[in-house]
C-alpha cells in the first residue's frame, strides 16, 4: 500500500502535496501587479532605448574611424545598444515595482496622502509679556 502524500500545515492555507485549493487561499482576486499596458510600455521603452543606443554607438564609432570600419562600428553599436537597454530596463523595473506597491496600498485601503504628523511645524510660543522696557522682535 502506498502512503498518502504528507500534509504541510500552514495557518489559513490547506496544502495537499504540491497543490493548493484556490478557495482556501487567503489571497484575494485583486492583484497589485501593474496593468498589461504598463508592462507593454515598459517593454517597448526598453526596445526603443536599445535601438537608439545601438544607432548612437554605431554613429559614434563611424565618425571616429577613417576607412572601412564596419566591424568596429558594429561592435560599438551592439555594446551601446545593450548598455542603453539595461539602463532603461533598470528604470522600468523600478517604476513597475513602485506602481505595484502604490496599487497594493490602494487595495489595502491605506491612504496615499502624506501623514500630517510628519509635517514639521514651529512650536507654539506662550504669549507672555516681554520684560519691562524691552520689546520683543516681530517674527513673520
Amino acid at each position: 500500500m502506498s502512503n498518502p502524500p504528507p500534509r504541510l500545515r500552514v495557518p489559513g492555507i490547506r496544502i495537499m502535496g504540491a497543490m493548493a485549493s484556490p478557495a482556501d487561499s487567503p489571497i484575494t482576486s485583486s492583484s497589485a501587479e501593474p496593468s498589461v499596458l504598463a508592462r507593454v510600455l515598459a517593454f517597448a521603452s526598453i526596445v526603443v532605448a536599445g535601438a537608439v543606443g545601438g544607432f548612437i554607438g554605431w554613429a559614434f564609432a563611424d565618425l571616429q574611424c577613417e576607412g572601412d570600419c564596419t566591424v568596429q562600428s558594429g561592435i560599438s553599436g551592439l555594446v551601446m545598444s545593450r548598455a542603453a537597454a539595461v539602463g532603461v530596463g533598470v528604470v522600468a523595473v523600478l517604476a513597475l515595482r513602485a506602481l505595484g506597491e502604490w496599487q497594493a496600498q490602494k487595495l489595502a485601503g491605506a491612504s496615499t496622502e502624506r501623514d500630517p504628523g510628519l509635517v514639521l511645524r514651529r512650536p507654539e510660543r506662550p504669549e507672555t509679556p516681554p520684560p519691562s522696557g524691552e520689546r520683543r522682535p516681530r517674527v513673520q
